[in-house]
């Protein structure tokens, strides 16, 4: 990482739909300089290179081989992110990887340990929760706002993503469904709440083998399922904590950003964890009416745990969305999976080193001290 004081130097590789959204708030941020835009499809890169006026563009090797990158966003397919998070770490990088990790354990923690040796960081996906609208919630539990936290409802249902996304299979491949796509914005929540899962059960279903594209240039477009399409998980913690958990793209009423925190003075809900805003209400025992807490913070949009990234490097702490924390996430995303076919209680090893929640005034806009 170059001195302080000097944007941090960064690469982008994949220009599909979510890099619009990076590239939205990161050209806004003071403490990185996106440098270089990579895709497979050079036609790609160039047009979001020159939609966002970024000087260079090409391809993902092009990108590796420029030694004025310091990070590289990974924001490929879910199946391809553990292999070109690999070529990030042998090029001398650190990563940022779109969610999730990878689509295994073995993928996860060899990416972890290559850094390791390599003196890199990995930081991963969803930044959302350390928006505004979380982290003020986050706040609230820390300070015994409901007391001892000890469970927790979070529900996520929709018809499915096919409805509005241009080029929808991913979503339905392996590495993908409602578990792996949707459920990393709430485990990432529920973990900075209760600390590292230790034990899962589920059940799931798939509604249909099929479905259909419904917009864009591929409207009608029929294509395989690959994975159940429903998650209902029971989540545990540590002394005797736990969540109920739904991930489900089978449901004609949607609903989501359904999360509830209930402790021993009270109920807190929190904002949809997929946005970077929003207000929390609280319940306490003994009081008739909830309480409003305004979202107090950043809600700069993804791209917000890039410069988090940026300033731990540089200062030797923790960064918040970091690569462990992904790792036990996708560990117990995987158990949910695998409790699911066998019937039987999964349970979970993994753990990751907790943060504190954001201070109030944390702005990644701001130039940081």
């Amino acid at each position: 990482m170059r001195e302080p004081g000097r944007p941090a130097g960064v690469g982008v590789i994949g220009a599909g739909n979510i890099s619009t959204q990076y590239l939205s708030s990161l050209v806004r941020f003071p403490e990185v300089e996106v440098r270089f835009v990579a895709d497979v499809e050079p036609g790609r890169a160039a047009a979001q290179a020159a939609a966002f006026g970024i000087a260079a563009h090409g391809t993902p090797d092009e990108l590796l081989a420029r030694d004025d990158i310091d990070v590289v966003l990974n924001l490929t397919v879910p199946a391809a992110h553990a292999e070109v998070s690999r070529s990030i770490i042998d090029a001398g990088k650190h990563v940022w990887s779109e969610k999730p990790l990878a689509l295994d354990r073995d993928s996860a923690e060899g990416l972890l340990s290559a850094a390791r040796a390599a003196g890199l960081r990995v930081a991963c996906a969803p930044d959302s929760v350390i928006g505004a609208g979380v982290q003020t919630a986050l706040r609230a539990i820390a300070r015994g706002d409901i007391g001892v936290p000890l469970t927790a409802t979070t529900m996520v249902q929709m018809p499915g993503p096919e409805a509005w996304h241009p080029n929808p299979e991913f979503l339905y491949a392996v590495g993908a469904g409602p578990v792996l796509d949707l459920g990393p914005y709430y485990l990432s929540t529920l973990a900075q709440v209760f600390g590292p899962a230790t034990r899962v059960q589920a059940v799931s279903s798939t509604a249909s083998a099929t479905r259909r594209i419904g917009s864009g240039p591929r409207a009608g477009v029929v294509f395989p399922v690959e994975v159940p399409t429903h998650h209902a998980a029971l989540i545990e913690f540590g002394h005797g904590r736990s969540a109920q958990s739904t991930f489900s793209f089978q449901h004609a009423l949607p609903r989501s950003g359904f999360v509830e925190v209930n402790g021993t003075e009270g109920t807190i809900s929190l904002p949809d964890p997929n946005n970077f805003d929003g207000d929390s209400t609280l319940w306490r025992y003994g009081h008739d009416q909830p309480v409003t807490i305004p979202a107090v913070g950043a809600r700069d949009g993804r791209g917000m745990g890039v410069v988090d990234l940026v300033r731990a490097i540089r200062g030797g702490s923790h960064e918040r969305a970091s690569g462990r924390l992904a790792a036990h996430v996708l560990d117990v995303l995987l158990a949910i999976g695998e409790a699911a076919v066998s019937g039987m209680p999964v349970p979970i090893s993994s753990t990751f080193p907790a943060v504190p929640p954001l201070p109030e005034e944390w702005d990644p806009v701001a130039l940081s001290g």
